[in-house]
């Protein structure tokens, strides 16, 4: 089966610096070789390191991955994320089947009339892929009718590469997300100088992507940690290999969104490199994790405190959370997995638009 996997404009698929949804278009194309597969994306890197990639200008560019579809003539064209860019395509190709994969929330319909508009951009797709279970039953709920086009696909996770021994572990509590509000930044920088000043040989690294975009936002959060010079460490828009490389060494990581998260890719990384995890448990992050993190109630400081606390005083159970987590992670969230799913999800998406051309 010929598959089509269309990128919203500006992903460049860099193997250094993926965003999350590239890493995981990434990880379930290198988990299935079988399938005959081509990646689009927009020029501008140099490190795709992977087959069958086709880089648009962009200059041009709706027009240039037009031609290419047509010269590749697939069997489905899979979107990822944006639905503009989905409905554009596919109003060019009404005799191809199309799946579309949303990487993050849907956008709540704020009346009736958003809400008839919504459902009739989501029916022009034969399927839509949402990355659990909690955000397809979310969209089965506030779209009936497309329900049984509707699959979850738990993101997958090529642990081997995050993997380091949890007994092996620096005083150091980790952070890794998007500098923004969503992600509980500000709650875990008002938490932070408390368990610092109690523990003075620990220290933090917040790894904190799209640095450019939310700079503004998040530097007065910061500020008040500055105080504690080199204890606190603050990356900014850094690699993935330098992200992965301060999980495998930290103690503790934290993903403690205030928001519903789809589903928490941060957290089974954290938990793969053998990090303790506390996580707010929001949306997805509870189907992500399982049983094997330390979850909070409320995002606040007070809990995020009393929470790392609780895993610095005790280190035996701190070491006994990691293990599980890192266990749970790498049995329920592998590649292989992921990608046979997917391929059941591709094929039954094709199988049903070409009984319904018939």
């Amino acid at each position: 089966m010929r598959t089509a996997v269309l990128l919203p404009p500006g992903c460049l698929f860099s193997e250094a610096q993926p965003n999350s949804m590239e890493t995981v278009v990434r990880t379930l194309l290198t988990s299935d070789p079988a399938h005959e597969t081509r990646v689009f994306c927009s020029q501008g890197a140099e490190d795709h390191n992977a087959p069958n990639v086709v880089a648009l200008p962009r200059q041009g560019r709706p027009q240039a991955l037009i031609a290419a579809l047509k010269d590749f003539a697939p069997d489905l064209i899979e979107h990822h994320q944006q639905v503009k860019q989905a409905l554009a395509v596919s109003s060019r190709f009404p005799g191809t089947a199309h799946l579309l994969y949303r990487h993050n929330a849907l956008k709540p319909a704020r009346h009736l009339f958003d809400r008839w508009r919504y459902a009739a951009r989501f029916g022009r797709m034969d399927g839509l892929v949402f990355v659990s279970v909690a955000e397809r039953d979310a969209f089965a709920r506030t779209y009936p009718r497309l329900a049984d086009r509707a699959h979850a696909l738990p993101n997958a996770i090529d642990a081997d590469a995050w993997f380091a021994p949890p007994e092996d572990r620096q005083p150091v509590i980790a952070f890794a997300g998007r500098a923004m509000l969503e992600k509980g930044l500000d709650v875990l920088c008002a938490a932070l100088p408390a368990v610092l000043d109690a523990h003075p040989d620990w220290r933090a690294v917040l790894m904190l992507n799209d640095w450019d975009r939310h700079a503004a936002w998040a530097a007065p959060h910061l500020a008040p940690l500055e105080r504690f010079g080199a204890r606190v460490a603050v990356l900014r828009s850094a690699p993935l290999s330098q992200v992965r490389e301060q999980m495998k060494t930290a103690a503790i990581a934290l993903t403690p969104s205030v928001w519903d998260e789809p589903f928490g890719l941060t957290a089974i990384e954290a938990q793969a490199a053998g990090a303790a995890l506390i996580s707010s448990g929001r949306g997805g992050l509870r189907e992500a994790s399982g049983d094997y993190a330390l979850y909070v109630d409320a995002v606040t400081p007070e809990s995020l405190t009393e929470a790392m606390e609780r895993l610095i005083r005790n280190p035996d159970e701190r070491l006994a959370l990691a293990r599980a987590g890192q266990r749970h992670v790498m049995d329920a969230h592998t590649p292989r997995q992921r990608a046979a799913e997917l391929a059941q999800i591709r094929n039954a998406v094709v199988l049903a638009r070409r009984r319904t051309a018939a």
